[in-house]
């Protein structure tokens, strides 16, 4: 038996990340769920900084809209330079789907406005058994 799966169709495969930058918040966050190719819509989201004791710090704790976009996760005040990770509860997601996913949640930890503020743009790509990201980063904006 085989099982079909609609993949994102679209001429530009980078219209997920074609959303403006919003200059007063400077992370952008998509969800997408690649099993039935739509947004994934209520999905959890935690965002998390370093603290200098190596410990992670909750900054923002919000859901993806019905586009499956966060467009306001930080403050261009919050978001300094330092370490972040994007936590996305992805078992609930899943579960209100009726399915039983392998991965409780899925983590990207990256580093932010390092050399200059930037703009990010992370896409987050769903399955039950997998996960994969994508991220734009903008040059040094004022």
């Amino acid at each position: 038996m085989h099982h079909h799966l609609p993949f994102l169709q679209h001429k530009n495969p980078l219209f997920l990340l074609q959303s403006p930058f919003d200059a007063n918040h400077p992370l952008f966050v998509k969800v997408v769920d690649s099993v039935r190719g739509s947004p994934a819509s209520n999905v959890p989201v935690k965002l998390y900084k370093e603290s200098a004791d190596g410990s992670w710090e909750l900054l923002s704790s919000k859901q993806t809209n019905d586009k499956g976009g966060l467009p306001e996760l930080a403050t261009k005040e919050q978001f300094v330079a330092g370490l972040y990770k994007l936590e996305l509860d992805t078992a609930s997601y899943w579960k209100s789907l009726g399915l039983n996913p392998f991965h409780h949640h899925a983590d990207v930890v990256f580093t932010a406005n390092d050399a200059g503020n930037r703009h990010y743009k992370i896409v987050v790509v769903l399955s039950p058994f997998s996960y994969s990201t994508t991220a734009v980063v903008s040059e040094p904006v004022e």
